[in-house]
């Protein structure tokens, strides 16, 4: 059979449990294997004499067996295979040469347990007297014994007649002693397995050439190709618990593999930036030959990564420009601006900054080729008065405008927002969600196909069949990462041409984030604040520091006395995960995976620090964390503590259907309930002015941004506010470090910048940005960011001399299985 990076591994390997195995790491094609990239390689392992080893140290050589046996383990069922042996052929004299340094000869020995008798009797055939071998790993000493357990292994001549693993000692220590790559593993495969099955593949890949080779006449018999084409492959025989390095029949190079794996850069691109074939870069990464080798190959496919997603990116602004929209000019007498008249009502100046993005928003609209821009907003910047005014450019020229916020909630708040603002000046606002009664549904839907210019705020509901509105010229998104690009495309189909969208978020991301994820957009920043804002005193307080916790409580009292209100935020609802509604499915789900310790760490706890893809390190260790605060035990605290007698407490949560939330946040309002318990659900558009507390519990183990995000609850008002980060952080940790940097910045910007460079992208920019679920798995948004600028560079000058992409096939099928793979990531239609 053909093998293609598109095969299914399933028809490659007989061993279901490791096929299972690979699946359960995404690897389910061989293109998806030979991406499953190791997060770093080994040093090489040095060759020495046995008697010139250090324990503790790995080492490589070659011994001939002296003395093998089997014994039945008494204690416990299974075997153990004892070997001893010696280098006395290999040192003191030329014997097999094998770069062995002429020294003394030394003894070791071996040891392997098992409970399988087939791999016992196997080990044991391998390991004959006589036998030679090489052999790898880290000495210890056992009863005053050199003492290596489970080495890796390989048979240069076996005095049975078997035939050798490998041709000769050179060749052996070479293979041994080079650089391994380690791979993130789970409980059902280990790196070495994963290691030994995407080198099956390639060499399944080299010998099908092989064999091609042979059968065209081209080349005489050389010996065979192994099992290369079996069911059977060598990547399945470690399987069933061999461990030992496997023979490599069919020589592994990239001329035997280029067939195969065809090259996606540009030949140009290529020797422009000095990169490795592709095929030479996937055996550079899986088995290179030096620790820089692993570097180059990593290298190339970084930058293929760039490449293709920057000319994803660009082909989709491209492909946008080429529809039609509504031009929304502003009137020439202010007089008839519905906009001027707004701006002018206000209470307050605006910002230089929001000034700035009106002008420009307004010079997009009044053009026939839809507006997009994106709109990155410090947490108070005043977004919504940018949006409202765009909203009310596009009813100044006579058509509709629609808002989109991912909850109902934070809908509600825009339409009472909006409706405020606008209500001299009899503009008609119309609000749409899912829970909303038929009867006002239907007069909505109907004033919004009629085509009567009007603003819609809607949830979801705008994306349902049943919302048409053919006059719409503006989309406007809040919360952009909520969305994915389908529901964008679906808003366009509602009007009778593109709408302009402005996409805005308020999660802080860093300028080379943005110009990188969201390169098809034009992007705009407000980093002011309104005048009137006080800065937020933030304060990190020790949970274990009894004193500073009770001067806390003790504080924000007062502030509940003086007629303020404050928050106080779990990461969990319930005390048990078990029963946590927000938590359990997680749980479940990493229970059923087993997948890496820090992809199971990062569903228990949610907003973590690691990045698994980033440097392959748990930032803070495997120490056990201790239990997340929850809701419940938090709301039974307070109300024990002598500071909250008299007062009475809410909770809100994710669990809490839309009624209820709105009930809870009336009554925390209006004061009724001043103090709100509650998880992350406040994190967006909660706006509650008289707020001027709020306490987060377990704040060490929040993303910088999602603490900033929820910072930004309060100090809305005019009034002094405070923000306490409660912690159990030793004090020299990277946690510390962390909220040290949310203490001392109340730059939206520059912490997110400061989260990526301490712990990855994942929490900032979401899991496909940094590789988790999509196509980019090496890819660096910031550390990158000029390997990307570089790649938008010389994609935009591709494009421009073959806008199609005619003439790279390659390329082109590239960026399309890009763009479908990371859709909810690309903000253009």
């Amino acid at each position: 059979m053909t093998i293609a990076l598109d095969t299914a591994i399933s028809s490659l390997m007989a061993n279901k449990r490791r096929i299972g195995a690979l699946k359960s790491l995404g690897m389910t094609t061989v293109g998806e294997a030979l991406t499953y990239y190791p997060f770093r390689v080994t040093d090489p392992v040095p060759v020495k004499p046995i008697r010139s080893v250090t324990v503790g140290v790995k080492v490589a050589f070659a011994a001939t067996v002296r003395q093998m046996r089997v014994v039945p383990m008494n204690a416990r069922r299974g075997f153990r295979v004892e070997a001893t042996l010696d280098d006395a052929d290999f040192v003191g004299g030329d014997g097999f040469g094998g770069g062995m340094p002429n020294t003394t000869p030394g003894v070791a020995r071996l040891v392997f347990f098992s409970r399988n008798k087939g791999y016992t009797d196997w080990m044991g055939m391998r390991l004959r007297a006589g036998n030679v071998v090489v052999i790898a790993g880290e000495p210890t000493v056992f009863n005053n014994n050199l003492q290596f357990t489970h080495p890796d292994v390989i048979v240069v001549r076996d005095v049975g007649g078997r035939p050798p693993e490998i041709d000769s000692v050179d060749e052996a220590l070479a293979k041994v002693s080079r650089p391994q790559p380690v791979y993130h593993a789970s409980s059902r495969i280990s790196t070495d397995h994963i290691h030994e099955s995407i080198l099956g593949f390639l060499r399944m890949m080299a010998a099908e050439r092989a064999e091609n080779v042979e059968s065209a006449g081209e080349v005489g018999n050389d010996g065979g190709v192994g099992n290369g084409g079996s069911d059977k492959t060598g990547a399945d025989v470690g399987a069933s618990g061999i461990t030992g390095l496997e023979a490599e029949p069919t020589p592994l190079d990239a001329s035997s593999l280029i067939h195969a794996i065809p090259d996606i850069l540009p030949e140009t691109v290529r020797r422009q930036n000095r990169l490795m074939h592709r095929a030479e870069a996937f055996l550079a990464i899986h088995r290179p030959e030096s620790v820089r080798q692993f570097h180059d190959g990593i290298r190339t496919m970084r930058f293929e990564e760039a490449f293709v997603a920057q000319t994803a990116l660009l082909e989709a602004r491209q492909h946008a420009a080429t529809f039609d929209a509504f031009p929304c000019p502003s009137p020439e007498n202010a007089d008839d601006s519905f906009k001027e008249r707004f701006i002018a009502s206000l209470p307050f100046s605006l910002t230089a900054g929001q000034q700035t993005v009106i002008d420009d928003i307004a010079a997009d609209m009044a053009k026939t080729s839809p507006m997009q821009r994106l709109l990155q907003g410090e947490v108070g910047s005043g977004k919504t008065v940018v949006a409202l005014a765009a909203m009310l450019q596009a009813i100044d020229a006579g058509h509709q405008a629609v808002l989109v916020a991912p909850t109902q909630v934070l809908a509600e708040q825009h339409y009472e927002t909006i409706g405020r603002m606008t209500a001299k000046q009899g503009i008609d606002v119309l609000l749409l969600t899912g829970g909303m009664k038929l009867a006002v549904r239907r007069r909505v839907l109907a004033k919004a196909a009629s085509g009567e210019p009007c603003i819609v705020v809607a949830t979801h509901a705008a994306f349902s069949k049943t919302f048409q509105a053919p006059n719409l010229a503006l989309a406007v998104i809040d919360e952009q990462h909520r969305f994915g690009v389908e529901q964008r495309e679906t808003l366009r189909r509602k009007s009778e041409h593109a709408p302009h969208l402005l996409v805005m978020t308020a999660t802080p991301i860093p300028r080379t984030a943005a110009m990188t994820w969201f390169g098809d957009l034009d992007i705009s920043w407000l980093t002011e604040l309104p005048g009137g804002r006080k800065p937020i005193r933030t304060i990190v307080v020790p949970e274990a520091d009894g004193r500073t916790m009770a001067r806390m409580f003790a504080h924000i009292r007062t502030r509940v006395d003086a007629g303020e209100r404050a928050y106080i935020v779990c990461p969990r609802i319930d005390e048990h995960p078990e029963d946590d509604g927000e938590a359990a499915p997680a749980s479940k789900a990493a229970s059923k995976s087993k997948r890496s310790k820090a992809a199971n760490r990062a569903e228990e706890y949610g907003p973590i620090i690691d990045d698994p893809f980033d440097d392959g390190g748990d930032a803070e260790g495997t120490a056990p964390k201790p239990p997340l605060h929850s809701v419940e035990e938090i709301v039974a605290r307070l109300a024990a503590l002598p500071q909250f007698q008299g007062i009475e407490l809410a909770t809100l949560t994710g669990r809490d259907d839309d009624e209820t939330k709105r009930q809870v946040m009336d009554d925390f309002s209006s004061g009724r309930t001043p103090v709100l318990v509650a998880t992350t659900v406040i994190e967006v558009g909660v706006d509650v002015p008289q707020a001027s507390c709020i306490v987060i519990f377990d704040a060490d183990r929040f993303g910088l941004s999602q603490l900033h995000q929820l910072r930004g609850r309060v100090g809305r008002g005019g009034t002094n506010s405070w923000a306490f980060l409660v912690s159990r952080a030793e004090p020299d940790s990277l946690a510390a470090q962390r909220l040290e940097v949310i203490r001392t910045s109340t730059d939206g910007a520059d912490i997110a910048q400061a989260d990526i460079e301490l712990r990855g992208a994942g929490d900032v920019l979401g899991d496909a940005q940094s590789g988790g679920r999509s196509s980019l798995k090496l890819l660096r948004v910031v550390k990158d960011a000029d390997m990307i600028a570089e790649a938008r560079g010389q994609a935009q000058a591709l494009l421009d001399a073959d806008p199609d992409l005619r003439g790279e096939v390659e390329l082109a099928g590239a960026v399309l299985d890009f763009t479908r793979g990371n859709e909810q990531f690309i903000t253009s239609t």
